[in-house]
């Protein structure tokens, strides 16, 4: 008789875990997905009653595509002129935070060559007339590469951009000496520079603080499918907590807090990366994953500038605020 509380309870777990909502995360393999893969690892999308599976990207414009066909739920990506395009167009909407590239927390890393460096080199003062690898055009990089030349007087006009459509060959390219520079996730840089294949030349988050990434979801989804929204939301806040508490002190600085070492761990384990070189190059991660809508708008602005986006394009309508909490001030 005692066996049937326990039966019942065994039934009733089996019939939770039977009926969890699958959905598909899209993501880059970079330590800025951080409270996806600890919701996952930590059970807490299951908790939500949500059966979460990863999928990775070479770059940030596949997760807005894929996001926007239907391909993946939820996206995980850079703000690019692209994703703002579908946003624009009402196709997806921007829910929440990802990774803010801060003083402190390096969320993208400029490399150079060694033979660039040798050749004088040595500053952002110094990139007038260089040649710099990014892993696409207006893309977060992109964006932070107009506002660190423009706050050193470069004219950017003068640089060469070399697209090169995923991570791994922009650093290829700056080690093996194809271009001068090159502007990408930190996390993905550490390793080349520890080795000395490239020079670091400095963190932007240090120079011209933005707002690098986002969560997006198709429009659709955010009309017609709310409740899984805001689990989703829920589980994935969590997360985001476990890498504040991790990460951060109470000055708003890095810090390796007790439990670090478990959650570089987890990150460790989805992005192939060693853990001491993703503490050295972690973003900042806002614990409600709040976003800074005033620079998204500032963003907005930058690609219509430059004819990537459209002059009509409304940035007021991407971002969904029945979910996006906005940054104080």
């Amino acid at each position: 008789m005692r066996r049937l509380p326990l039966l019942a309870a065994l039934l009733a777990f089996a019939a939770h875990t039977a009926s969890a909502e699958a959905i598909k995360i899209g993501s880059t393999k970079i330590a800025s997905g951080g409270p996806i893969y600890i919701a996952i690892d930590k059970g807490y999308f299951k908790a939500e009653g949500l059966d979460a599976e990863i999928v990775f990207f070479p770059n940030s414009l596949p997760v807005a595509v894929a996001t926007a066909s239907g391909d993946i739920d939820f996206g995980s990506t850079g703000l690019t002129a692209a994703l703002y395009t579908l946003a624009g167009n009402g196709t997806i909407k921007i829910i929440a935070a990802n990774g803010r590239d801060a003083p402190g927390f390096p969320q993208y890393g400029f490399i150079i060559s060694n033979k660039a460096y040798e050749n004088g080199l040595k500053s952002y003062k110094d990139l007038t007339g260089k040649s710099v690898a990014l892993g696409e055009i207006g893309a977060p990089a992109h964006y932070a590469l107009s506002l660190v030349t423009a706050k050193f007087g470069v004219d950017m006009k003068t640089i060469r951009i070399l697209p090169m459509q995923a991570i791994v060959n922009v650093i290829s390219a700056v080690t093996g000496g194809q271009a001068d520079g090159g502007l990408t996730p930190a996390s993905a840089v550490t390793a080349a520079v520890q080795k000395g294949d490239v020079r670091l030349l400095g963190y932007t988050g240090d120079e011209v603080p933005s707002q690098g990434g986002a969560t997006v979801i198709t429009a659709k989804n955010a009309n017609e499918n709310g409740d899984m929204v805001r689990r989703y939301l829920k589980a994935v806040k969590r997360g985001a907590r476990d890498y504040y508490d991790a990460f951060v002190g109470p000055d708003m600085k890095p810090h390796h807090n007790p439990t670090a070492d478990a959650v570089l761990a987890i990150i460790t384990k989805y992005t192939g990366q060693p853990g001491d070189q993703i503490e050295k190059a972690l973003p900042f991660m806002d614990p409600e994953m709040r976003l800074d809508e005033k620079d998204v708008l500032r963003q907005i602005d930058w690609y219509k500038s430059q004819g990537m986006l459209k002059p009509n394009v409304d940035g007021s309508i991407m971002i969904d605020n029945r979910y996006a909490v906005p940054l104080p001030g």
